[in-house]
């Protein structure tokens, strides 16, 4: 068997503060990856950390959204698939990288979740409704409802998941590597730090 995993995001901010009212849980985004560093990740949401109203299809890039959100929490855990399905979801989600800007964030599906009425607009999803949706095309039904209605909490009680990591998004990058080798100038160096302080991460 293969594995593969979710990240649970909790993130700071006003359009994160509203969603938590509705699910009920700290964590309010899913991120769907190939491997447990989180190096081949994708979701639907912002394209780019600091504009939440541009959103769509798109790679995560762990230090990007560090640097936007240094306090950012994460819960990855780690589920069994065969290697077929595994193969095949991969390939997909390359596929729909290639194809990004045809993708978009559902908002009109928003309250249609609080109604609990299914509600498919093409290509428009939520970041669940859209792993939830891919899953299920490759034979991983998870959730006994349309996947439209599905929420990051119904990923956080996921019985079949096993967590692998639980902490700050800084610390996880920290163990991981995942920091790019350049230099890194000492204005930005400055500015970090800066953003780290702001929000309570010491380094």
């Amino acid at each position: 068997m293969e594995q593969i995993y979710f990240a649970l995001v909790d993130t700071p901010g006003f359009f994160a503060s509203i969603i938590r009212r509705v699910t009920g849980i700290n964590y309010i985004h899913v991120v769907l990856s190939m491997d447990q560093k989180l190096q081949e990740a994708y979701s639907v949401g912002r394209r780019n950390p600091a504009i939440p109203i541009l959103a769509g299809f798109e790679k995560e890039d762990a230090e990007k959204i560090e640097r936007k959100f240094p306090t950012a929490q994460y819960r990855i855990v780690s589920m069994e698939c065969t290697r077929e399905q595994k193969r095949q979801i991969a390939s997909q989600l390359k596929e729909c990288y290639e194809k990004r800007f045809q993708y978009h964030y559902c908002v009109l599906g928003l309250p249609m979740i609080l109604l609990n009425i299914p509600f498919y607009q093409k290509n428009h999803y939520t970041c669940s409704s859209f792993t939830a949706n891919l899953l299920q095309k490759n034979g991983i039904k998870l959730f006994d409802k349309h996947f439209s209605l599905v929420t990051p909490r119904d990923f956080y009680e996921l019985e079949q998941t096993q967590v692998v990591y639980e902490g700050t998004l800084h610390t996880f990058n920290r163990m991981n590597g995942c920091y790019p080798a350049q230099r890194t100038s000492r204005f930005r160096q400055m500015w970090r730090k800066l953003s780290y302080a702001m929000n309570g991460v010491y380094l």
